[in-house]
């Protein structure tokens, strides 16, 4: 078996009795956990030219190791006219080994590079425990080739736990390394 990625050894070892203590669990198992992390790209210009879904499935799998699925139209909306079936996006589902790999590449080395830079809302909860963001540029990740970039586009990233509130959610986050602004 591989190396347990370096993350998930920090989850195991510190952020689990850290998380415990805070919030008084009485089993290990109770413990919020990162459950997967999903990336999505949508393009409103692929509808015209579905080449740009293609560069941009391509950049989405150098990012996260993985390939991605492209997303369809649930429904016709005629006055952006894209009809029920039509191509408009791509995503990746991140789980396990591939999931603690990309969250720490993301925190230690694509957030830094990130311009103007001050730290993640901490208002992006939707209540159940889960975290989006969004990023604005795909080239911030270090591996996009910059010369190679047709199009910039922006991606969603969300942050799927086990956690039962916003409170826990945050905690654990914050405990894996999330910048998050100050309050």
């Amino acid at each position: 078996m591989s190396d347990i990625p370096r993350l998930q050894a920090k989850y195991r070892e510190e952020v689990v009795k850290t998380l415990t203590s805070e919030f008084s669990y009485s089993n290990p198992m109770l413990v919020p956990k990162l459950a997967k992390i999903v990336v999505n790209v949508s393009l409103k210009e692929a509808i015209q030219n579905v080449k740009l879904l293609e560069t941009a499935s391509a950049e989405l799998a150098a990012i996260t190791g993985q390939k991605p699925v492209i997303r369809r139209a649930r429904r016709s909306i005629a006055n952006f006219k894209l009809r029920e079936g039509m191509p408009i996006g791509t995503s990746v589902t991140l789980r396990r080994q591939h999931m603690w790999e990309f969250l720490d590449r993301l925190i230690s080395l694509t957030m830094p590079r990130i311009r103007d830079f001050r730290g993640i809302s901490r208002k992006a909860f939707d209540g159940r425990g889960n975290y989006s963001m969004g990023l604005k540029e795909q080239i911030v990740f270090p591996e996009i080739e910059y010369d190679k970039v047709d199009r910039i586009h922006g991606m969603n990233i969300t942050f799927v736990t086990t956690a039962e509130n916003d409170a826990e959610a945050l905690a654990l986050l914050e405990a894996l390394g999330m910048p998050f602004k100050k309050k």
